[in-house]
């Protein structure tokens, strides 16, 4: 997918202006659990925005934390909501922000993010155009040298320009489209954001990405059975979603997850039949058929990936991380099927560990 120039590619039949938000009020809504140092960094960073109006409400969600994040959110002036243990998700936090916000939009914030000072001043102007819902821009890992998994998922986050399907969990939003469409979905453990969006994009209204920095992402992710259980919660998403969406309006949700379904069961039957084909006949050459159909996957990806602009080596990892990861999601697929099967429903599958206390010096 070739990365379009950052001109906003919306009709001029769409260009609609949308007087009574010539300046539109703001909330900003936080969530979090157990985020620690990343919820101090993220809220001193939307104290660092550099705004044209007032300053605006600050909404902190907590996620039952165990580790005083709330209190720290409440020294820093943001309003805390404290949601019951037993209904903690994504979904259920960001409800409760926008919920409590009486602003005409709304920005949404992970607590391990920290927002670019001018990107909702360069940003908020979008809502003057009526068939704009949506206004989101890039996103990067605060510290992709930290850990090779740090390095590779960094490139998931950089998507073409433009109007899209859908966005991720940080978001300008107008609050009367939530209110229309009645809010993220609660009972989804994650990509309650692709949800979401299917309903907006039913309504007419358009998920717009810019081409300026918006958020750095604190990934954390150092060690390989974090890397596993992201990547199991994410397939868990991709059927859970796909029960709930029609295919008509996320076809490249469908098609995500299809494509996982029958290139996870490949890479298992590659990875697991070369090992037993050399075994049976006593040849390394299965072994070396095997390592060099997967090098060949990740170097045609890597070569299709150019427009992202990242080094060859740091594509290549994450053309191998894109073939191998779908064991994982199909993992996770599957489980949300036996967990269907069953009849109960997953709790939260969490990968993150909680970050070191807040009185320690930042990174």
């Amino acid at each position: 997918m070739a990365r379009h120039s950052g001109r906003n590619d919306v009709t001029a039949a769409a260009l609609v202006m949308d007087r009574s938000l010539e300046t539109p009020s703001l909330s900003i809504v936080v969530i979090g659990r157990n985020e620690g140092d990343r919820l101090v960094r993220c809220l001193q960073s939307i104290a660092e925005m550099r705004l044209a109006g007032s300053q605006p409400a600050l909404i902190y969600v907590d996620s039952a934390s165990s580790d005083g994040s709330a209190d720290r959110a409440a020294q820093l002036g943001a309003k805390v909501i404290s949601l019951a243990r037993g209904r903690t998700s994504a979904a259920a936090g960001r409800n409760a922000g926008w919920r409590s916000a009486k602003s005409d939009i709304v920005l949404f914030l992970d607590g391990d993010m920290t927002i670019a000072p001018d990107f909702v001043l360069e940003s908020i102007g979008e809502f003057r155009n009526s068939a704009i819902g949506v206004v989101f821009g890039d996103c990067r890992e605060s510290d992709p040298q930290d850990s090779i998994y740090n390095r590779i998922l960094d490139l998931d986050w950089i998507v073409a320009v433009g109007p899209v399907e859908y966005c991720g969990g940080a978001a300008l939003i107008r609050r009367e489209l939530l209110e229309r469409i009645g809010g993220y979905n609660e009972h989804l453990i994650a990509a309650e954001d692709t949800e979401l969006c299917s309903r907006i994009r039913a309504t007419g209204s358009t998920i717009l990405h810019v081409d300026r920095p918006m958020v750095r992402h604190d990934l954390a992710i150092t060690r390989f059975s974090q890397y596993w259980r992201r990547a199991v919660r994410s397939g868990y998403a991709y059927a859970e979603v796909a029960e709930q969406i029609s295919p008509y309006d996320a076809p490249v949700w469908y098609r995500n997850a299809r494509r996982n379904r029958i290139q996870g069961a490949a890479m298992i039957a590659l990875i697991a039949g070369g090992p037993i084909l050399a075994i049976k006949f006593r040849s390394f050459m299965p072994v070396l058929i095997v390592i060099a159909i997967i090098s060949a996957l990740a170097l045609r990806t890597a070569i299709r990936t150019h427009w992202k602009k990242s080094p060859l080596s740091t594509r290549l990892l994450h053309g191998l991380h894109s073939h191998l990861v779908q064991i994982p999601l199909l993992f996770g697929q599957l489980k949300y099927q036996r967990d269907r099967a069953r009849g109960k429903s997953s709790e939260l599958i969490e990968y993150k560990d909680s970050c070191e206390p807040a009185s320690r010096s930042a990174r």
